[in-house]
């Protein structure tokens, strides 16, 4: 693998940008476009072996062994060896780069866009995972509906997303209810309808209205029954009510 960029990046993590004068900047910049030809020509198989992964491996495998690779070489876990580990860390964050530049995530209706970054060598820990019902922030084109339809959809997509985020739950139903009526065979409009009543029974929970959560959680297993993540967010919420009952 190239080590041209290796050191470049390495100059970039330990140089203090407070210290550096325009010009001494403009050549950092131009060095760096001489040295972009060698970093998007790294082969995606070295990528792959570099995480200890085999070719073609899924997002998450991506990321996990990207996370786990990190933490050991990363220089602050490697005091008595920092330059080696410092350069096996460069060299794991550029292949994670790489093959997130190219292995999209699969995802399903309504999830929350995620940022997923390498790992700084110096920062702050991250934190611990929120589990989520799994979604996308995009939406597809049905090909049966009219543009009218389409038009339509799109924009109460966009009204949702905003209503969920602002906990304006009634608003979101009435909306996601009115459009299932008007779009009555759109597999994903129900996803949207189902997700709507967990997210707030979710907040019925937390709100302590436990009866009234449940009837929505139920609501939203009727509404999607054939999807797995929601029947395991929903067990997760039910287990949060079971203290309430007892």
């Amino acid at each position: 693998m190239p080590t041209l960029h290796n050191e470049f990046l390495d100059r970039l993590l330990t140089q203090n940008l407070k210290l550096v004068n325009p010009i001494h900047l403009a050549l950092l910049v131009a060095e760096f476009w001489i040295i972009l030809p060698l970093f998007i020509s790294m082969e995606l198989a070295d990528c792959y072996r570099l995480l200890g992964l085999r070719t073609g491996a899924s997002y998450e495998d991506i990321k996990a062994s990207y996370r786990r690779l990190a933490r050991r070489y990363h220089p602050d876990a490697n005091p008595s060896n920092q330059q080696q580990a410092k350069e096996k860390f460069i060299q794991l964050t550029e292949a994670y780069r790489r093959l997130i530049s190219v292995v999209q995530p699969i995802r399903h209706p309504l999830q929350e866009p995620k940022t997923d970054r390498p790992i700084e060598p110096k920062g702050s820990p991250s934190p611990p995972p929120h589990i989520k019902v799994k979604s996308s922030p995009s939406i597809q084109t049905t090909p049966d509906l009219s543009p009218t339809d389409c038009k339509l959809k799109l924009s109460s997509y966009e009204q949702l997303q905003q209503l969920l985020r602002e906990q304006r739950f009634p608003r979101a139903i009435a909306l996601v209810e009115g459009l299932a009526q008007r779009l009555p065979n759109d597999i994903e409009v129900r996803q949207w309808q189902a997700i709507t009543y967990q997210r707030f029974g979710r907040y019925l929970i937390g709100v302590n209205q436990s009866d009234k959560a449940k009837l929505y959680l139920k609501k939203a297993l009727r509404t999607d029954p054939h999807n797995k993540s929601l029947w395991y967010e929903i067990d997760r919420d039910f287990r949060r009510i079971e203290p309430d009952i007892l």
